[in-house]
């Protein structure tokens, strides 16, 4: 099998639609889960495709034997929307390759990181006619909408998904070429409120002074999120953090990702954050509040002199160890209700939740991972937390008994979730080498 056929295979896959979130798209979304399955089972795995009450769950798996580790791979096939559609340089679903770079939306986010674990145990396959390990792959089509159906999913099965643990290629590198592996993962709780004042939008000359104004009134809250250094101001926020060991921060002083890397790629002047850390360490493995959305009032060309009858924000926590989503989502609203300026009354929309997750990169399975990406890179691996959050590593946890390793592929500037996505082909191959290279060192342990 070439390499160029690896790639075309991609671009096949990276052709359907299935953006998870939208009505329009349900038949391209089971499209590509079919398509994934037919892949699946002519490599000879035994392959299920399972209806959800939402997308359905491709689960495969070669013969199991006694003796042997099981490794599950977590993939899924579903994609973020594509708006806004004008800032996109070519087609999203009508993948071109420039530079070596394959630009299309999943491209990173995950096609092409779960598809080269697929390529790699097929290589393996036609080599040697077996793996070293008991594989399952579990491959969903709601990633990019929560999962609401993959752990009610895991728990109908559990038994059958039983694995030793669990391998996710679904974040990132520190920078191209070097190998990563993701320790840690932020939690993540979803908060949004809605201020209403008058029954209707006055005129700010002839009310202005009299009525609160519920834009205003939404500014004051978002203000009151932080203090001048960065330090999120709600009581008690802080309180149950677990600190960063003393390695960490040193590992992390030496990672290519510094200050001006970051300027450089976020296109900002100057960067900002809680005051006693470094930008790593803020966007890794401290807890933040952050705004989403906010708005009220007219939004037209020009100007409009109105008090608006509501405002709304949206806001969501990055959490670090030991952080628990609800009880942050209780002192957010605690927060919000204690700094509600008078005049306006709120509704308190509590939204979704996962849970931060950490493992030992020096454990058993740990030190496999670390050997199976030196051997696909030729260099020791980075080892960093990730900043984003994936809910369902901790269902894997909580269901399964299971730990997860996070061996990502994707680039800084690989714009998962933006117009442009993309992913180098030298990062398909290199997911695949590591494929074949991690079921040798799992069979190891």
């Amino acid at each position: 099998m070439s390499q160029d056929h690896h790639v075309e295979e991609l671009l096949t896959l990276l052709r359907f639609a299935s953006i998870s979130t939208d009505p329009a798209h349900k038949e391209q979304t089971q499209a590509c889960a079919d398509w994934i399955a037919a892949k699946l089972t002519g490599m000879g795995l035994k392959t299920e495709i399972h209806p959800t009450p939402g997308h359905p769950v491709v689960v495969a798996r070669n013969e199991h034997k006694p003796g042997r580790r099981t490794l599950m791979i977590y993939g899924h096939y579903d994609v973020q929307p594509v708006d806004p559609l004008n800032l996109w340089d070519s087609p999203p679903f009508e993948p071109v390759i420039k530079d070596g770079i394959i630009y299309a939306r999943g491209s990173t986010d995950n096609k092409g990181q779960f598809l080269a674990h697929i390529q790699g145990v097929e290589e393996t396959l036609k080599e040697k006619g077996e793996l070293p390990v008991n594989l399952i792959f579990l491959i969903e089509g709601e990633e990019e909408i929560g999962s609401p159906n993959l752990t009610p999913f895991l728990q109908a099965h559990k038994d059958e998904l039983k694995c030793d643990l669990v391998a996710v290629s679904d974040t990132g590198m520190v920078a191209p070429g070097v190998p990563t592996f993701s320790y840690g993962l932020r939690g993540l709780t979803a908060v949004e409120v809605t201020l209403k004042g008058p029954v209707m939008d006055l005129h700010s000359g002839i009310f202005g002074g009299a009525v609160a104004n519920p834009a205003t009134a939404v500014a004051r809250l978002v203000a009151s999120l932080h203090d001048a250094n960065g330090h999120v101001q709600i009581e008690g926020f802080y309180d149950d953090v677990a600190p960063l060991q003393s390695w960490e921060r040193d590992a992390w002083k030496d990672l290519p990702m510094d200050d001006a890397a970051l300027k450089s790629l976020t296109g900002v002047q100057e960067l900002f954050g809680e005051a006693g850390f470094s930008s790593i360490e803020r966007t890794t493995a401290r807890p933040t509040a952050e705004v989403n959305g906010i708005g009220g009032g007219y939004q037209g060309p020009g100007s409009k002199t109105v008090l608006p009858s509501k405002a709304m924000a949206k806001f969501t926590f990055r959490l670090v160890p030991n952080q628990d989503p609800a009880k942050i989502q209780d002192l957010v609203v605690k927060h919000l209700e204690k700094h509600l300026p008078p005049g306006v009354e709120m509704e308190i929309h509590r939204g979704h939740s996962g849970s931060p997750y950490l493992v030992d990169p020096q454990s058993g399975f740990g030190v496999a991972a670390q050997r199976a990406l030196e051997a696909s890179f030729g260099r020791k691996p980075a080892l960093i937390r990730e900043g984003g959050s994936i809910p369902i590593v901790q269902a894997f946890k909580t269901v399964l008994g299971a730990d997860t390793l996070l061996l990502g592929f994707a680039l800084p500037d690989c714009r998962a979730h933006s117009p442009n996505e993309n992913y180098p082909v030298e990062n398909l191959h290199a997911c695949r080498r590591l494929n074949r290279a991690l079921l040798e060192e799992i069979a190891k342990v």
